[in-house]
Parts: C-alpha cells; sequence; structure tokens
C-alpha cells in the first residue's frame, strides 16, 4: 500500500482480539501483520522492520517479555506497545525498563490502542528539521535518533527519546505531568498511570544522576542546565 502508515506487527495469541486490532490499525492507514505466538512474532520483528510492534506479554511459546528482552538485546528499538491482562505496576515498570514504550491493560479500547500507535510512530519519525540540542554533557541530534552523555552513546527507546527531547529544547521550564502526556504521548488523560515517572525514572537510570532531571514534588519535572539533580524524594514516583 503506496499510502500506507507502514507496517505494525501485531503478536496477539487471542484472534477475536488480534481481529479488533487489525481492524482498527488498518482504519487509522497501517498494513498489519499478526502473529500468534512471541516466536513467530519476533521473527516477523526482526525480517520486516516493521515501524511499530504490539506485543501481548502472555504468548505462547515465548511471551512478550522475552520477545522485548531479544529484540533490545540485538540493539533493535522498534517501538513497541505491551498488552497485559495483569493490571499491576510491577508488570507495567518491567516492561517500560525492559525498553517498551507504551502498554495497555486489557480490556482496553482499539480506538486509543490505534491513536497510540499513531503518536508513536509520529513522533519516532520526527526531528529531520531541528538541530542538535546540548545541556551539559548531553547532546540529542533529532536527525539521527543519537544521544550521547559526556561523549558516549545512550541508548533509549523511542518514548524516551522524545521525553527527554522536549524538555531538553525548554531548559529549567517546568513541565506538568499532563502537559508532558499531551506533548510526548499525545494524549489527554492518563489518570491513574504512573507513565511520566517511570519513563523519568529510566531516563535518570540511563543518563545518571546528574544529568540535570528535577522533580517539582507535586507539579513535575524538569531539565535544568548543568544542574545535578538529587535523588528522587518519596514524590517522584507518585502521580499526582
Amino acid at each position: 500500500m503506496s499510502d500506507s502508515r507502514g507496517l505494525v506487527v501485531v503478536v496477539e495469541d487471542e484472534p477475536a482480539i488480534a481481529d479488533i486490532e487489525r481492524l482498527y490499525l488498518t482504519d487509522a492507514g497501517f498494513t498489519v501483520h499478526v502473529a500468534r505466538d512471541g516466536r513467530t512474532g519476533l521473527d516477523a520483528i526482526r525480517r520486516y522492520r516493521p515501524v511499530a510492534a504490539i506485543v501481548d506479554i502472555g504468548l505462547p511459546v515465548l511471551d512478550g517479555v522475552e520477545l522485548c528482552r531479544a529484540l533490545r538485546a540485538d540493539d533493535d528499538w522498534t517501538p513497541i506497545v505491551f498488552v497485559t491482562a495483569r493490571d499491576s505496576e510491577v508488570d507495567r515498570i518491567l516492561g517500560l525498563e525492559l525498553g517498551a514504550d507504551d502498554y495497555v491493560t486489557k480490556p482496553f479500547s482499539a480506538r486509543e490502542l490505534a491513536s497510540r500507535v499513531k503518536g508513536l510512530v509520529r513522533r519516532s519519525t520526527l526531528g529531520s528539521r531541528t538541530g542538535a540540542l546540548t545541556i551539559g554533557p548531553l547532546t540529542l541530534d533529532p536527525r539521527a535518533r543519537r544521544v550521547t552523555n559526556a561523549g558516549e552513546p545512550v541508548e533509549l527507546t523511542a518514548t524516551e527519546f522524545d521525553l527527554l527531547a522536549y524538555l531538553m529544547a525548554s531548559p529549567g521550564q517546568v513541565f506538568a505531568r499532563s502537559q508532558l502526556l499531551s506533548a510526548v504521548w499525545g494524549v489527554a488523560d492518563y489518570r491513574g498511570t504512573r507513565t511520566v515517572d517511570v519513563h523519568v525514572a529510566q531516563l535518570r537510570a540511563k543518563l545518571g544522576e546528574g544529568c540535570g532531571l528535577r522533580t517539582i514534588r507535586g507539579v513535575g519535572y524538569a531539565l535544568d542546565e548543568g544542574a545535578a539533580d538529587p535523588a528522587p524524594g518519596p514524590d517522584a514516583g507518585q502521580a499526582s
């Protein structure tokens, strides 16, 4: 399809869920390839190089966690959205720590899922018109989608990259979680989740505590030029 937004690989063993995901993603302009187990899904992602993958965690043969771990071990940073029936913070944080870019929990809105994939793909392909940003030891090149810290490359997921780019574009400015969700994730309301907090924690872990990421208690986050951020306090992991 010449007018396709690109190929999305859906890795889902429940036919009814896979069919509705295919329907809504197709309506959103994507071409869709469905795999029924983790091993087949991993092979499909490696072979077809999709613009994004939707991966159920509870897959047969190879579960979604192992699939994601195998891709990241190969330095494959295809944007991944996890789908899980386990509505617990542990599973969500685990998924993001593995290098997933987003997650939804069952039952979910297929329309919302398609919208999130569109936003994720759009963000991962933007940046060609913007020059490199440098704050302290951090340099971010939007064209190459590359980040270095004191000259050393840093591997980030697509969403981690976009979050860092947004903060670096306005150093010192304080952004509420709702602002970051709207600008980076393209959603107006993520109430009850810790998505922003988890991604900020992951950025701190990858960039180091001296990266300048500052938590503003009860408000949100900012990236300060040349400022070392102390260890996050109790508020850092709580959505306001």
